[in-house]
């Protein structure tokens, strides 16, 4: 169906809605985008992209206009709460000709996505109702407008609207982590990905250029701080390593519950799920990003393979499925770690840690 007039309706501007977007102009499609939320500045946030996202953003031809943000993390580095060794990964061995990985702000990845999803963007686009027709999809908007599409892609996040609106989904599923992030400006020098383990929490640090550092803290647990400043320190406070110079520098403290969504399919008709929308994860394994980009890819190939967009959606969600599905096991798998205590923990890591973190990719090395 390439270059077809296909009429399709992208709910969504962030990192997985403007992915799609840009790779379905490639494809040769000329999606509308719309999303709920008026035009704003992104919270400053920072983000590690693995290798496999590196490989995503090379194929949508966004890997050069990333190039000069943030930096490239080459190791991975796991201290005990004291700030003592426990195992390293060397990140160039384990992506080697996949990507390499980069650490940077969320704001500039989204400006290159935006950019290349074509930068027309309808804000304040609310979809109240969807109708799911024979052969297109019925859709109107808060203001009252209505208009059909041959396909709606919803990718508005774990607390989907479309899914709701598609009978695809409830709500998304506590995963029983509370999640803080920080950018922290003017704190110790850190070179490589940091992270401390406890028991039941575990705090990295993460240079994202400029001299700046991503922060992001978790602990089992669903219940939301009223100070989360305090909170950290609290948790973290009699840490070693960086530790202690970043909780001194932290500033503004982003603090939230993480969700899960495992579905039993991602579309209906003519409405599909892409990115966090149809498989969020906890961010363990710093795979939601990634994960919305590789769907990107994959759904631009099959709609372009494809003599109909039934036939493409059922191609796409079974490539999809696997590494998805790997994502959500291994991150389970690494966030069970928290539970062991670290006096049986840390000598297993000291011993083979960097293979057995190098594993929870192993699926992921391997071509989309």
């Amino acid at each position: 169906m390439r270059g077809s007039p296909l009429r399709i309706l992208v709910v969504g501007a962030g990192i997985a809605g403007l992915a799609v977007a840009r790779a379905l102009r490639l494809a040769g499609f000329r999606p509308d985008v719309t999303d709920k939320a008026p035009p704003s500045e992104l919270d400053d946030a920072g983000l590690y992209l693995p290798g496999n996202a590196a490989r995503a953003l090379r194929r949508l031809d966004l890997d050069g206009p990333v190039r000069p943000f943030g930096q490239v993390i080459h190791r991975q580095r796991f201290l005990d709460a004291a700030g003592l060794p426990l195992c390293e990964v060397d990140l160039d061995a384990l992506w080697a000709g996949v990507g390499e990985c980069r650490a940077l702000s969320r704001s500039d990845l989204h400006r290159v996505l935006l950019s290349g999803a074509g930068g027309a963007v309808r804000h304040g686009a609310e979809v109240r109702s969807i109708d799911l027709l024979p052969a297109t999809v019925g859709v109107t908007f808060v203001d009252g407008t209505q208009t059909e599409y041959d396909l709606v892609i919803g990718a508005d996040g774990p607390r989907s609207s479309i899914r709701a609106l598609a009978a695809l989904g409830g709500p998304p599923r506590p995963a029983g982590q509370v999640v803080y992030r920080s950018i922290v400006r003017h704190g110790p020098v850190v070179d490589e990905w940091t992270a401390l383990l406890g028991q039941r929490c575990g705090i990295l640090v993460v240079p994202i250029g400029a001299g700046r550092l991503h922060c992001y803290a978790d602990e089992a647990g669903t219940e939301l701080p009223a100070d989360p400043r305090a909170r950290l320190r609290e948790l973290f406070g009699e840490y070693g390593g960086p530790v202690p110079e970043v909780l001194d520098a932290l500033d503004g403290v982003h603090v939230t519950t993480t969700d899960e969504v495992e579905l039993g399919r991602w579309y209906r008709g003519r409405v599909l799920l892409v990115g966090d929308a149809a498989h969020a994860t906890a961010p363990t394994l710093s795979q939601g990003a990634a994960m919305a980009l590789e769907d990107a890819v994959v759904l631009a190939e099959s709609l372009r393979a494809a003599n109909s967009v039934e036939a493409a959606l059922t191609a796409y969600e079974s490539r999809r499925r696997p590494r998805t599905r790997w994502v959500r096991d291994r991150t389970r798998d690494r966030n069970r770690t928290r539970d062991v205590p670290p006096a049986l923990r840390d000598p297993l890591l000291r011993g083979r840690g960097d293979r057995i973190f190098g594993e929870h990719y192993r699926l992921l090395l391997g071509p989309l």
